[in-house]
């Protein structure tokens, strides 16, 4: 049975980059089923993801000869087999909607490359997920103390480490990490902010919202760096408000769009269509 793969490709734009992986896919007798592309001209990038398929016992052949034309080409690349679910560890803290919404699609099916392997709180399971059914997902407590960052960014580690987490989901996860945490899990940490960056960043967005009489609300999902909320952006959402909402009304409209965002976010990263640029991203919408 022929075996789904996600090639991703990242190069300096020029001629034929399609046509020389394309040909490695075909000499594995693959079969091409999707392709995107981006040729950034500003910055002279070319961005390429390709769905293929593949007999199993041809993978390890395709693998290699992907690689030999990415030689050729100067050019960073990545296959990933879609069968293979990718290790997600979940943070939150007192709000539970957007975890109970991923485990809830994950649970349904509509993110089968993701494999949740713990969810981690500042907060006790009691707090933190006491409307969630967590199954046999492991749940980790790591309490915030006033000098002990160092210590639960230490212990993040070793449950990232133990578990074999590949992506880190902050899904309403309300603590900021030290700069040497973030450059660790650069490209592999996605949080979900409650506003429509780069409007009312930090804290209370709702009610930054609400003072300044806006008549859009939204929420970004964006990859973590040391700039707090100003990590390149996966996707976002907006919703329309009026001057009867309340900050409450906000707050309840929000969440909504919060699961929503994070949820198209996670799945695009998971399934191969995000590519940093910089401080910008490219994503092929499914």
């Amino acid at each position: 049975m022929a075996q789904a793969a996600i090639i991703t490709v990242k190069c300096q734009s020029r001629p034929g980059i399609i046509a020389a992986f394309s040909q490695a896919v075909v000499e594995c007798d693959g079969d091409i089923k999707d392709i995107n592309q981006f040729n950034d001209r500003m910055q002279d990038r070319y961005f390429m993801r390709m769905a293929c398929t593949v007999r199993p016992e041809h993978m390890s052949l395709l693998s290699r000869r992907l690689e030999s034309v990415a030689g050729r080409l100067g050019a960073y690349h990545h296959l990933r087999e879609r069968q293979r679910p990718v290790r997600t560890l979940i943070m939150t803290s007192r709000f539970d909607h957007c975890l109970n919404d991923l485990l809830y699609r994950w649970r349904n099916g509509e993110l089968p490359m993701m494999q949740p392997v713990g969810v981690v709180s500042n907060h006790p399971l009691s707090v933190a997920c006491s409307r969630v059914h967590l199954g046999d997902i492991p749940f980790h407590h790591l309490p915030v103390t006033e000098d002990g960052r160092a210590e639960r960014e230490e212990a993040l580690r070793g449950i990232m480490e133990e578990s074999g987490a590949e992506l880190l989901v902050l899904a309403r996860y309300m603590q900021v990490f030290s700069d040497r945490f973030v450059r660790d899990v650069e490209g592999r940490c996605i949080n979900i902010h409650r506003s429509f960056l780069p409007g009312f960043r930090g804290q209370e967005p709702y009610r930054q919202a609400s003072l300044r009489g806006v008549k859009l609300i939204g929420a970004t999902a964006h990859y973590v760096t040391a700039d707090l909320d100003e990590g390149p952006i996966i996707e976002q959402d907006i919703e329309p408000i009026t001057h009867s909402d309340t900050i409450e009304d906000l707050v309840r409209k929000g969440r909504d769009i919060e699961r929503r965002v994070l949820a198209r976010a996670v799945r695009y990263h998971l399934d191969g269509r995000v590519f940093l640029n910089d401080d910008r991203t490219v994503v092929f919408p499914d």
